[in-house]
């Protein structure tokens, strides 16, 4: 999705990543790979619970999802994936956010 930040602020919204990673291995992870979004931190996997995330310990840790969340803090829509293959392409995101028709 960083190649298409762009596309997300034209739409008026901004992409965020939860990560399962502590605050100082994140940040540096994210300025070697110049990421233009922000990221948080969750290695205690609390926000990824409240936002229904799985998390498998035994396997990969988390399993991926994408949520399209509205300034309100609704979930508009959501993915959650077994492996990073499964999660929706940018297109089918954005056209969500297109077919809303508001910032999110």
């Amino acid at each position: 999705m960083r190649q298409h930040d762009d596309e997300f602020r034209k739409r008026g919204s901004a992409i965020v990543a939860i990560a399962p990673d502590g605050p100082r291995s994140l940040a540096r992870f994210w300025e070697q790979e110049g990421i233009p979004f922000p990221a948080v931190a969750d290695p205690e996997h609390r926000i990824a619970e409240l936002l229904g995330q799985e998390v498998q310990l035994l396997k990969l840790g988390r399993m991926p999802a994408v949520l399209v969340v509205d300034p309100d803090g609704i979930v508009r829509a959501a993915w959650y994936g077994q492996s990073m293959r499964d999660i929706p392409s940018t297109e089918e995101v954005l056209a969500v956010l297109d077919s809303l028709g508001t910032s999110v």
